[in-house]
């Protein structure tokens, strides 16, 4: 633009007042403006596709996209400046992307790691396309191709067995049906390997698929994960999150990674609301590790207090009544921070709901903390203590 200013008041200038090299300076700087406007205006024609293997890892693995770029013009090769946005939503990076020299007609590849070091949800795509003359008088960015994601799920560690609800079979011994075969839940899809007896023929004759019949059994532990994602809880929040928060989600990944090892139905709720559930079903527990991969530190919202000092509206209260009335298993176990330790009382008095009830707490130990009484408590300063420590439970 200042370009283009100085060319016309240069050229105004010479043919004012007879400078004729003013006049050759003006018109050569809006000539040179021109080129650049038209050089960006002239859109390349590309073709992007994104493949992203795997997308869903462990924090710490692998993961790798690869960009297939085509030239699909008829004329000249394409030479730009490409990056493509990897990250999280909040903090995305730019990855360069080089096209040189790209013909028409033809493609290339290129592939970039994927930064997996933190848990979360990783972000990537569009393709952003630059495109500037050779003077570097116009930039126009463009966006081309899809987006997808990569969920990083928190490390899970080996736990030898996952505890036992008050429900047994009558020897003492918890029944290890494959499927079930007390009391019927649900009609789910047929997948790949489901014994042909347990399909619902008349189901699958209305919907048009197969449908199988989805037994529950009454006598193996129902577990239900409670984890603390408000941001008051965990003490040691900062701007890059809380090391003890993800402590929490490595102990919630590793009773998931348990609980599906031994065939037991498990969900998983955050104090703030989002839940998912798992049971004996093939890559279920998918989902709850989606959960933990997208779980974030939430700030409580602003409300008045009652004649007790709580607020009626707090995500915890929320969440232990709807635990109370839905009541989704046997065996509860709530995970928080050093900071959520006067709200233990709280999540205790699910005991009456939950034949067995217990607190995980997470993060350095302090002075004078409570020990709730009728439940246990399971003190952990990490994911791999808490493993330790759960291993180390003679019986709930």
């Amino acid at each position: 633009m200042g370009l283009t200013t100085g060319g016309v008041a240069l050229l105004a200038t010479g043919f004012t007042f007879g400078y004729p090299e003013l006049a050759i300076l003006g018109a050569t700087a809006v000539l040179a403006q021109l080129h650049a406007l038209a050089y960006a205006a002239l859109r390349p024609r590309l073709s992007v596709t994104r493949a992203v293997d795997p997308d869903r890892v462990a924090r710490g693995e692998g993961s790798t996209v690869t960009l297939t770029v085509r030239n699909t013009g008829r004329f000249g090769a394409a030479t730009l400046v490409a990056h493509d946005r990897c990250g999280p939503a909040h903090r995305p990076a730019a990855v360069p992307v080089p096209l040189l020299r790209l013909r028409p007609g033809r493609d290339t590849d290129v592939s970039y790691p994927v930064p997996t070091d933190r848990r979360g949800v990783v972000e990537v795509g569009p393709l952003q396309v630059t495109r500037r003359d050779p003077l570097g008088l116009v930039s126009v960015s463009r966006s081309h191709g899809d987006t997808a994601r990569i969920w990083v799920y928190p490390r899970s560690h080996l736990m030898r067995a996952v505890p036992a609800g008050i429900s047994r079979s009558l020897d003492g011994r918890l029944d290890r049906v494959p499927h079930g075969a007390i009391t019927f839940d649900t009609l789910r899809e047929y997948v790949i390997g489901d014994e042909l007896r347990h399909v619902h023929w008349r189901t699958s004759a209305k919907v048009g698929e197969l449908m199988v019949r989805e037994h529950l059994d009454t006598s193996l532990p129902r577990l239900v994960v409670l984890l603390d994602d408000r941001a008051a809880s965990w003490a040691d929040r900062g701007p890059d999150g809380s090391a003890a928060f993800e402590s929490a989600c490595e102990a919630a990944a590793s009773i998931v990674s348990a609980a599906t090892r031994e065939d037991l139905p498990i969900t998983l709720h955050l104090v703030s609301g989002p839940a998912a559930g798992g049971s004996r079903i093939r890559g279920a527990s998918r989902d709850l590790l989606d959960l933990l991969a997208e779980a974030e530190l939430r700030d409580a919202p602003a409300s008045t207090t009652d004649a007790d000092g709580r607020t009626p509206d707090e995500p915890l209260v929320t969440a232990t009544n709807r635990l109370r009335q839905h009541r989704p298993g046997d065996t509860l176990i709530y995970l928080t921070g050093t900071a959520g330790l006067g709200d233990l009382a709280l999540v205790s008095g699910l005991k009456g709901s939950f034949p067995s009830v217990a607190l995980g707490v997470l993060g350095p130990r302090t002075a004078d903390e409570p020990q709730p009484a009728g439940v246990l408590l399971l003190r952990a300063e990490d994911g791999a203590d808490f493993a330790a420590v759960w291993d180390g439970v003679a019986r709930w």
